[in-house]
């Protein structure tokens, strides 16, 4: 069966960009019988409000985009960790220890010197000693994923066979150094764990499929 989801963030009211994602993804859904499923990314808990997701489900059900079913990441944060934790494992992710004025200044840097801003994957010379001690000394981590820089190819229902280069990217960040994860490795669990067959979204989220 075909299933699709709309993921909105209840920080703020639905924007017309909103309506037309969720529009998108029902009336495919429906076209080929099958399944709308909502999904409320709540896992920012300091900008995220129930006040925000009523008024979503308010305006969806206005509009007769009635979702198969609901699921709320904020009930999922065990199975990102568990997701985090295989990863660590599996060597294809690492923690990072630079701040935000730390990540600025290599940017500015490269910039400067007409080379594209991607992280430069310093933390990987760490040692596990290295990371030790700066945990003792209270420096908290943010983790990466970390890329193959290869071409990533694939088939995109509009437009065609597409293919991005990742050693164009930084290795994404997948979780906060206050713990929070990220959209990139929460969406990515979900849509693995609730069988997504076919992802509905906007042109600038090319980056993100690849």
């Amino acid at each position: 069966m075909i299933k699709v989801r709309f993921a909105p963030s209840p920080t703020g009211y639905l924007h017309i960009g909103n309506f037309r994602t969720a529009l998108v993804n029902f009336l495919f859904a429906r076209n080929v019988n099958g399944h709308f499923m909502l999904r409320i990314d709540d896992t920012d808990e300091e900008r995220s409000s129930l006040e925000y997701e009523e008024a979503i489900k308010e305006d969806l059900s206005w509009m007769s985009m009635n979702w198969d079913s609901l699921e709320r990441q904020s009930s999922r944060l065990s199975n990102y960790d568990d997701a985090l934790e295989t990863l660590l494992d599996k060597k294809r992710a690492y923690p990072c220890f630079e701040t935000a004025e730390e990540l600025s200044l290599k940017r500015k840097g490269q910039l400067s010197s007409g080379k594209p801003p991607v992280y430069d994957r310093s933390a990987l010379k760490l040692s596990d000693s290295d990371i030790a001690d700066l945990k003792s000394k209270g420096k908290k981590a943010h983790y990466r994923f970390l890329l193959n820089h290869t071409d990533v190819n694939w088939d995109d229902l509009v437009k065609g066979p597409s293919k991005y280069n990742m050693s164009n990217l930084s290795d994404p960040v997948i979780l906060r150094e206050d713990g929070r994860v990220i959209y990139t490795l929460a969406s990515v669990v979900d849509d693995i764990d609730f069988k997504v067959t076919d992802i509905l979204r906007g042109e600038d989220h090319m980056t993100n499929s690849a």
